[in-house]
C-alpha cells in the first residue's frame, strides 16, 4: 500500500502480497496465476521467486507487488502473506517484512505460525484450504486460498477465472474446471479488501507477461542470434528453454553443451561461420569462459554472453540475487583484451539490452557480455508490449576479396571486413596469437601495438547515441545506479519530485566502454552524489572513481544480496541530502 511518510495523493497506489509454501504447494503457480488476474483487470505487476538453497524441490515463495502503473521493483513491506503451510518459512521471514497494518491468511490445519511472526500485532486470519480442497475432488488448497487471497486484493472471480484459462489451460479442461471450483470455495465476495486499486472500466490493453529470462532471449533473436550453445547454470537455464523451440522455428538451433568450456567454444566457431551467436551462463560459468572470451576478442570473432548474476563468490547463494560480477565482467579477461559490457534497467528493457548487445557485438567484431541477475531473470512483469528496433546492423563481411586481403586491415574505425569460411581468396589465420594484418602470428612488437589500438579503438571511436544510459530529472542530488537495482532508484526519485525535492537519476546501460564525456556532462551541476548497487565491494562506485568521473564528496550504497534493495533504503542512505 501506500508509504507511511507519504500523503495519498502523491504515491502511487500498490499492494504487495507474498505466497510462502513447501515443494509442490502450488505457491509459484498461484502467484502466476493472481498476476495474470491483475493484468485481467488492467493493472500491471511484478512478481519475484525466492527458493531455498537446495534449488530444485524445497520450500518456496512468491512475492508480488501491482498497481495502476509501471511496477519495477518491490515494495518496502507486504500486505498479504498467504501461507499455504509453514515449512521452513524462516528462510523468507527477512525477505517479507509485513506491514503492521497487514493481515496474514492460514490454514489451521498447518499448525502455529512461526516464532518469528507471533506476538508482533499482525492479524491473523485462519481459512481451512486443505479442508475445504478435500472436499472437491481432485481440488488443489493452493486454489482455494487463491479465492481467498484474491477477494481480499478487490479481483473479481471473472478475472481470476480467466487468469486460470490462461496459466493452466495447457493442462487439459478438467484442471481448468476443477481449479476454478476451488477459487470459488475460497473467494468471499464480502471480505474487505486491502486497498483500492484503481477501477478499471473498459477491458484492459493488450500487455505481455514474462521473465527477464525470457525478455533476454527476446531481445537475442531479435538481433538475429540464430545459434545457442550452453550449460544449465541456476538462474540462467529459462533463457535456454525458452530459446530452444522459438530458435528452431526460425531455422536456428541450441545445443547443450558438456560444459561451460565448450559451450563458449562452439559459439565462438559458430560465429567464425557467419551465425550470430550467443551463450548463457552465471558467475561460476562465466569464470571458466574468460579464456574462450579473449580469443573471441584477440580473433574479433562476435559473441554475445549473457550473465544471469548471482550470490557468490563459488557457489555461493544459487538462487538469490547480487550484482557481484562487474569486476570479473570488466576486469578478468587477461591481456589488454577490450570488449562490451551491458546490463538490462528492467524486465522490458532486457529485449533492448540483449537485442543491442548482439547488434554492437556484430557490428564491433567483439565481445558483449550482459549483466541480468536473478532478480530481473526470475521474476515476471505485466509490461506493454516492447516494439522492436528498426533496422539491425549487420557485421562487416568481404564476399570478393582480393589477393592482398587483409582481415585485420588498420582501418578508420578500427572494424575491418571479415570472410567467411570458403571464400575464395579469403582465407586467413583465427587464433589466440598475436598476428598481423593479414593474420600471420607476430611477436614483433609494432604488430602488437597496433593490433592492441585497433581493438581497442573500435569499441571508442562508435557512436553508442544517447542508449548508453536512461536520465531522467534534474537537480543539484544525483543517484547513479545500474542494472535491476534501476527500478527502486526511479521510483525513490519519483516520491521525491511529488516532495518537490530536484533529484537525477542516471542509470547506466553501457558500463563499458565507459561514455566518460558524456557522463561527466551529466553529472554537471550535481553537488552530492549516491552511487546505488547491490554488491558488498561497491564494484560500480570504485569503477567510476577509476574512471575519474565521480566528485570527491560523491557516497556509496552498496548493500550485498540475498535482500532485495527496497525503496526505503535508499530513501535511508539519502539522509540529509533531502
Amino acid at each position: 500500500m501506500n508509504r507511511p511518510d507519504l500523503d495519498a495523493s502523491q504515491a502511487t497506489e500498490t499492494l504487495s502480497v507474498a505466497i510462502t509454501g513447501s515443494g509442490g504447494s502450488g505457491a509459484v503457480t498461484a502467484g502466476r496465476i493472481l498476476l495474470e488476474a491483475a493484468a485481467q483487470s488492467g493493472l500491471r505487476g511484478l512478481m519475484g521467486r525466492s527458493a531455498g538453497p537446495q534449488i530444485r524441490g524445497g520450500e518456496s515463495a512468491v512475492m508480488l507487488r501491482f498497481g495502476d502503473l509501471p511496477v519495477e521493483c518491490l515494495g518496502d513491506e507486504f500486505d498479504l502473506l498467504v501461507a499455504l503451510d509453514w515449512l521452513n518459512f524462516e528462510r523468507f521471514a527477512d525477505e517479507i517484512p509485513l506491514s503492521g497494518k497487514g493481515l496474514i491468511l492460514a490454514d489451521p490445519a498447518s499448525g502455529e505460525p512461526p516464532a518469528v511472526l507471533r506476538g508482533n500485532g499482525i492479524e491473523m486470519r485462519e481459512v481451512p484450504f486443505r479442508k475445504l480442497a478435500a472436499g472437491l475432488p481432485g481440488g488443489r488448497l493452493n486454489m482455494v486460498a487463491l479465492g481467498a487471497a484474491a477477494a481480499l486484493c478487490g479481483l473479481s472471480l471473472q478475472a481470476m477465472q480467466a487468469a486460470v484459462e490462461r496459466v493452466l489451460g495447457g493442462k487439459g479442461r478438467e484442471i481448468v474446471e476443477t481449479s476454478n471450483k476451488a477459487l470459488q470455495l475460497g473467494f468471499e465476495p464480502s471480505l474487505r479488501p486491502l486497498t483500492r486499486l484503481p477501477a478499471q472500466q473498459c477491458p484492459p490493453a493488450k500487455r505481455w507477461s514474462l521473465t527477464g529470462n525470457q525478455a533476454c532471449g527476446l531481445g537475442a533473436l531479435r538481433g538475429g542470434v540464430r545459434f545457442v550453445a550452453a550449460y544449465p547454470i541456476t538462474p540462467a537455464s529459462e533463457i535456454l528453454e525458452w530459446l530452444a523451440p522459438r530458435l528452431e522455428r526460425l531455422g536456428g538451433s541450441l545445443l547443450q553443451a558438456e560444459d561451460e568450456l565448450a559451450s563458449v567454444n562452439m559459439v565462438i566457431g559458430a560465429s567464425f561461420g557467419g551465425v550470430p551467436a550467443l551463450t548463457a551462463t552465471s558467475g561460476p560459468g562465466l569464470s571458466l569462459m574468460v579464456e574462450g572470451l579473449g580469443l573471441a576478442v584477440a580473433s574479433e570473432t562476435p559473441v554475445t554472453v549473457i550473465d544471469v548474476m548471482r550470490g557468490g563468490p563459488s557457489t555461493g547463494i544459487p538462487t538469490k540475487s547480487e550484482q557481484a560480477d562487474l569486476d570479473i565482467a570488466l576486469y578478468d579477461l587477461h591481456g589488454d583484451a577490450p570488449h562490451l559490457v551491458l546490463a538490462p534497467l528492467s524486465i522490458d528493457d532486457c529485449v533492448f539490452t540483449t537485442q543491442w548487445a548482439v547488434q554492437l557485438a556484430e557490428q564491433l567484431q567483439g565481445v558483449s557480455l550482459v549483466l541480468s541477475d536473478q532478480a530481473l531473470g526470475q521474476s515476471r512483469a505485466i509490461i506493454d508490449p516492447v516494439p522492436p528496433q528498426q533496422g539491425r546492423p549487420r557485421r562487416r563481411v568481404e564476399a570478393s576479396p582480393d589477393k592482398d586481403y587483409q582481415r585485420y586491415r588498420i582501418t578508420l574505425d578500427g572494424v575491418s571486413p571479415m570472410t567467411l569460411p570458403g571464400t575464395p581468396a579469403g582465407m586467413f589465420t583465427a587464433d589466440g596469437l598475436e598476428h598481423n594484418p593479414r593474420g600471420t602470428p607476430s611477436s614483433m612488437a609494432i604488430d602488437h601495438r597496433e593490433q592492441l589500438a585497433k581493438r581497442l579503438h573500435k569499441l571508442e571511436a562508435f557512436d553508442y547515441g544517447t542508449d548508453w544510459a536512461r536520465i531522467e530529472g534534474e537537480g543539484e542530488q544525483c543517484l547513479i545506479t545500474w542494472g535491476s537495482t534501476s527500478g527502486v532508484v526511479r521510483e525513490v526519485a519519483g516520491w521525491l519530485r511529488q516532495r518537490g525535492n530536484a533529484i537525477k537519476v542516471i542509470a547506466l546501460r553501457l558500463l563499458a566502454p565507459l561514455q566518460r564525456e558524456p557522463l561527466l556532462a551529466a553529472l554537471d551541476g550535481a553537488e552530492r552524489v549516491l552511487v546505488v548497487e547491490q554488491n558488498h565491494g561497491a564494484q560500480l562506485f570504485h569503477y567510476l572513481h577509476a574512471q575519474q568521473v565521480l566528485p570527491a564528496q560523491a557516497r556509496s550504497l552498496a548493500q550485498p544480496g540475498p535482500l532485495p534493495l527496497r525503496p526505503g533504503r535508499v530513501l535511508r542512505a539519502l539522509g540529509g541530502d533531502i
